[in-house]
């Protein structure tokens, strides 16, 4: 599945009036996926139409759509069809534009339901989560904060892409609330280690890929097939504390300083949608090892800001960058997982690791655009090095062409401290 068809045609429109709005993230061309609530009712699957959802739940047992000879969206997540032959995604999809063509006119046997009137929740039950350090930019910068700017990157920065094993358990949707984390902390001049809060807690914007096609333990996977495997993508916010992590990340890297909250967008906005997004990885000047190399153009160019509110304050964007300046695009981040035999698994979620620009207006993390907080931010008066209690930062992502496909939003507030145990 690959190649633009009818479903990108930026000509069409629905008899969604709101998705015809100029501006609007979710027009037929994007035709993202979630999973909602109403009130107290059970999860159901729809995707974004505008300012509204179209209820899958409800068509696929009125027979409206048959994705699969059984039924996908009566699980109250996306695995079911994210574990369909890739053919399966690109059919289901066309249907869902058809329903929702201006052409076919209004139809009274489907349920739409407002956005804001509704609750979204997890899409996908994640099986597992890997977060890599794919951007050129933030791991030259973190490499001149911490190491020697003029060797910034490690030897095998330029040959591999470097990533971690996070926690799936604590990976949440968008609106979800984040305490601030307890961690051993140990200053420079300090004797021992404390347990405490986190007294730099940082985000990091990424974006997420999703495998739906799974692969066996022990066959490796080429690039061109893990590009097939990506369901699709979210925005990711992995929230960091960096005074716990630049205890405990020596030497096997990261692990409490990471494991204590991830947020996503709540859209999945499909591989297919942004095909017409495509773009080359940045230029390279060392060659990448045979298995590793792209056959074809495996970035996006997605338009990403970082917005952050103080408590009761205004929001401002912090940050504007593009998902194009991934060293590693997330099908060679796939591939290099799966080289060694690891079975990747339907639900497996990837993030980018940060992803930042060239310059302070375009870091994807407060560590690179406070450097280490010794220039904080200021905004609207209060100023920031790391986050505080009360601080709500909100991820946003689309890509701007013939139309426009958005993401949403991927929002969290930070939440106080939990007490330290006994």
């Amino acid at each position: 599945m690959s190649g633009l068809n009818a479903t990108h045609d930026p000509a069409r429109q629905s008899w969604v009036e709101s998705a015809n709005a100029k501006g609007t993230d979710f027009p037929i061309q994007n035709l993202p996926y979630g999973v909602f609530s109403q009130d107290d009712g059970p999860r159901r699957v729809g995707v974004a139409i505008g300012e509204m959802i179209l209820d899958l739940t409800a068509a696929e047992a009125a027979g409206l759509l048959r994705p699969a000879p059984t039924p996908v969206f009566d699980g109250g997540t996306l695995n079911a069809l994210m574990a369909r032959p890739p053919d399966d995604w690109s059919r289901t999809r066309a249907a869902v534009a058809a329903l929702l063509d201006a052409e076919a006119g209004p139809r009274d046997d489907l349920v739409l339901l407002r956005q804001d009137a509704v609750r979204m929740h997890m899409p996908v039950f994640v099986r597992g989560f890997t977060d890599f350090y794919a951007s050129k930019e933030h791991a030259t910068n973190v490499g001149a904060m911490f190491r020697d700017p003029k060797n910034a990157l490690l030897p095998n920065w330029l040959h591999i892409p470097i990533g971690y094993n996070g926690r799936a358990s604590t990976v949440v949707v968008s609106g979800t609330g984040i305490r601030r984390p307890l961690g051993q902390i140990k200053g420079p001049d300090d004797a021992a280690p404390r347990l405490g809060p986190t007294a730099r807690l940082d985000i990091e914007l990424e974006l997420g890929a999703l495998v739906g096609t799974p692969s066996s333990m022990g066959q490796p996977i080429s690039v061109a097939r893990a590009q097939e495997m990506i369901f699709g993508f979210v925005l990711l916010n992995d929230w960091s504390a960096r005074d716990v992590q630049v205890w405990e990340y020596q030497p096997l890297g990261p692990f409490q300083a990471k494991a204590f909250g991830t947020t996503i967008s709540p859209w999945i906005v499909t591989r297919e949608a942004l095909e017409p997004y495509r773009v080359p990885t940045p230029e390279r000047g060392t060659p990448l090892l045979p298995y590793l190399r792209e056959e074809g153009d495996y970035n996006y160019d997605i338009r990403l800001e970082i917005d952050i509110a103080p408590a009761g304050g205004t929001p401002r964007t912090v940050s504007r960058t593009n998902a194009c300046h991934l060293y590693y695009a997330a099908a060679q981040q796939l591939a290099h997982h799966a080289i060694s035999g690891c079975a990747m698994e339907t639900g497996d979620l990837l993030g980018s690791g940060t992803i930042s620009g060239p310059d302070r207006d375009s870091y994807g993390s407060l560590l690179e655009m406070t450097w280490n907080g010794s220039d904080p931010l200021d905004l609207g008066g209060v100023r920031r090095g790391f986050l505080e209690n009360g601080d709500m930062v909100r991820l946003r992502g689309w890509c701007e062409g013939a139309v426009r496909i958005g993401f949403g939003v991927c929002e969290g507030t930070i939440l106080p401290a939990p007490e330290q145990p006994a």
